[in-house]
């Protein structure tokens, strides 16, 4: 597949990270990737957001790319219209991403926070964006309590418009599991509709250094997603 779409069921879950460790066990098999980031909000101009985090984490043969930056930490629409800046439109992501689809091997679409949180005053989400590009939506997600009711939500959310969830991962595995999360990893392909367990990024990995986050990635994915990680 040239497109996956990377969404949380939340934010601050690790969406970056996992999009990292996609793409560092993409460049492991001698892909090119494209790191596409729609809208980057919270930041000032100039400093690193998502996609070059990524980058950072990834190494040599990631590109990433910025549509639109707004400085306040709000939601795509809500920044926008205070920074009285133009909003991002599903159109344009997918135009972009289907542009840097015949770049490179493989691109990586990040969204801000959850599916359906709104790019512009008209209601405009991620999924609109898939929607288009017919690229499967990878859920990332939380391990501890009330992930499996988020999970559900996004699943349901997914095929109500038609859009394949690829699967799911959870952003940040703690290095003690309680009981909570020890279930959590037995119920969330129930909970996401049947959606495949695709991994596990443990909780820090983001503070690595990039060359051993790059030796590691492919223990945290599955083999779906080219790694070697079994629930």
């Amino acid at each position: 597949m040239a497109v996956i779409v990377i969404s949380g069921t939340g934010t601050e879950i690790g969406k970056t990270v996992v999009t990292a460790a996609l793409a560092a066990v993409a460049r492991t098999q001698g892909r090119t990737v494209a790191v596409l980031k729609p809208a980057q909000t919270g930041l000032a101009p100039g400093e690193p957001g998502d996609a070059a985090e990524v980058v950072r984490l990834a190494g040599d043969g990631v590109t990433g790319v910025e549509l639109a930056r707004f400085p306040e930490p709000l939601a795509p629409a809500t920044a926008a219209r205070r920074a009285g800046l133009p909003p991002v439109r599903p159109h344009d992501v997918a135009t972009a991403a289907a542009k840097l689809a015949t770049e490179y091997d493989l691109v990586l679409v990040e969204g801000a926070g959850g599916l359906l949180v709104r790019f512009d005053d008209e209601g405009a989400t991620l999924a609109d964006a898939a929607r288009l590009l017919d690229a499967p939506v990878l859920v990332v997600t939380p391990a501890a309590l009330g992930t499996l009711n988020s999970t559900a939500l996004t699943a349901e959310a997914l095929r109500a418009r038609g859009i394949e969830m690829l699967g799911v991962v959870i952003g940040s595995w703690p290095s003690a599991p309680g009981l909570a999360e020890r279930c959590n990893v037995i119920d969330l392909p129930e909970a996401a509709g049947g959606a495949p367990l695709l991994g596990a990024v443990p909780e820090g990995a983001g503070a690595l250094a990039p060359a051993e986050f790059r030796a590691r990635a492919t223990t945290w994915l599955a083999p779906p997603l080219g790694g070697t990680w079994q629930p």
